[in-house]
């Protein structure tokens, strides 16, 4: 095959390519559960997230969604938790979906167009339908007491194929 015929069969496969997709839990919370914010624990994941998926890492981010807060400060924890890491790699946190409307969420991801990955923060108890609306199967609820899983879904999104931790110092067990 010659070298141009080569280059542009890759670039190709490439622009065919379909974006892995990560889910992730936002921070830690306070303990009032009026309080909207994230903890001194959560704005120290926010801060660490920041080297686990920044520019370099092998999760090449290119595409950032966090469910869409409310006016009147709810559910405003999984966009706090990204905006660090959003400002550094200089892309908006697309933060068009509502918690609960995982259709949205998935034509995000389907009609998303980059040659990078996907991050996903949102309320722990929605993850499991996000992963589900993009056609996984076999998904087990993100664990209550946890705000350091990475789940893994590479395309076709029919299963999490990897959960590990984010393994940010003092707050993960690494």
């Amino acid at each position: 095959m010659k070298p141009i015929a080569f280059i542009l069969l890759a670039g190709a496969a490439l622009a065919g390519a379909k974006p892995t997709v990560y889910f992730i839990r936002h921070g830690e919370k306070p303990s009032d559960e009026a309080d909207n914010t994230l903890s001194a624990q959560g704005a120290q994941r926010a801060q660490c997230l920041r080297q686990v998926f920044g520019a370099g890492s092998r999760y090449d981010i290119g595409r950032i969604m966090a469910q869409t807060p409310k006016a009147d400060g709810s559910r405003q924890r999984p966009y706090d938790t990204v905006a660090p890491l959003a400002a550094d790699l200089g892309i908006p946190v697309d933060t068009s979906c509502d918690r609960d409307d995982s259709d949205c969420v998935r034509d995000v991801v389907k009609g998303y167009s980059g040659s990078n990955n996907i991050l996903i923060c949102w309320e722990h108890k929605q993850l499991k339908n996000l992963a589900k609306a993009l056609g996984a199967k076999g998904v087990d609820a993100y664990p209550s007491d946890r705000f350091d899983i990475i789940w893994t879904d590479p395309s076709p999104y029919k299963q999490i194929v990897d959960v590990t931790s984010e393994g940010c110092p003092g707050l993960d067990n690494n």
